[in-house]
């Protein structure tokens, strides 16, 4: 095993939480890592992660979870994902659930504690066909670069399942525990609440792959 860890930035979603375990599972020690903006569903969200996380085989290298804190309220101010109303629901399209620079303040502050630590590597769980602009290999690629410059550092950002749809990486993880994770942007009392875009999305995924879905939703 290598010294130094993959960083998975990790949402506690499906797809994070699957590369979490895909890279553990080739050998590689993983730091998995969350980071707080301050958004309406995040509590719940990270208590599915530390759940998630604990509920894998031993015999993984996968390190307990860091929480970086970077609240985004001053910035975002009335946005939905802050104030919880008005939240994209199963009948709107991928770009209604646009947080904007997600992925760069995602990495802003991970990059500054991987140079600290010196991490080369940091894992993110973006899928095929992702239409947001800071989900490109791209962007990635020039971010990498600007680490480097910035931080006198060597910096890889890598995106595994680039290529995979949701279902393909559903695939990958049908053994893992699944209902411990969690995609949803509104949630009922601490569960999926069943109606929003991101609940639509993991509901069509686990029909795509072809698996039962485990999820418990408060409206069916």
């Amino acid at each position: 095993m290598s010294a130094a860890p993959v960083v998975v930035l990790t949402s506690g979603g499906l797809d994070s939480a699957i590369l979490v375990a895909e890279q553990a599972r080739r050998g590689t020690t993983v730091q998995p890592v969350y980071v707080r903006f301050g958004l309406a569903w995040e509590s719940v969200e990270e208590t599915h992660l530390r759940s998630f996380l604990a509920g894998l085989p031993a015999s993984l290298p996968v390190r307990p979870p860091i929480v970086f804190d970077l609240p985004i309220s001053d910035v975002y101010g009335g946005h939905w994902s802050v104030s919880g109303t008005a939240v994209p629901d199963e009948t709107t399209p991928d770009e209604a659930v646009y947080l904007p620079g997600r992925n760069l303040l995602l990495l802003t502050k991970t990059i500054v504690w991987c140079a600290l630590h010196d991490v080369e590597t940091i894992a993110l769980g973006t899928l095929k066909g992702n239409p947001f602009s800071d989900s490109s290999s791209e962007f990635f690629c020039a971010f990498a670069g600007i680490a480097e410059r910035a931080l006198d550092c060597r910096l890889e950002v890598l995106t595994p399942f680039a290529g995979m749809t949701k279902a393909e990486v559903l695939a990958l993880g049908a053994d893992l525990a699944l209902e411990r994770t969690f995609s949803c942007i509104d949630p009922a009392a601490r569960e999926h609440c069943g109606r929003c875009n991101k609940c639509a999305e993991r509901r069509k995924s686990f029909a795509d792959a072809g698996m039962e879905d485990p999820t418990s939703y408060a409206m069916s």
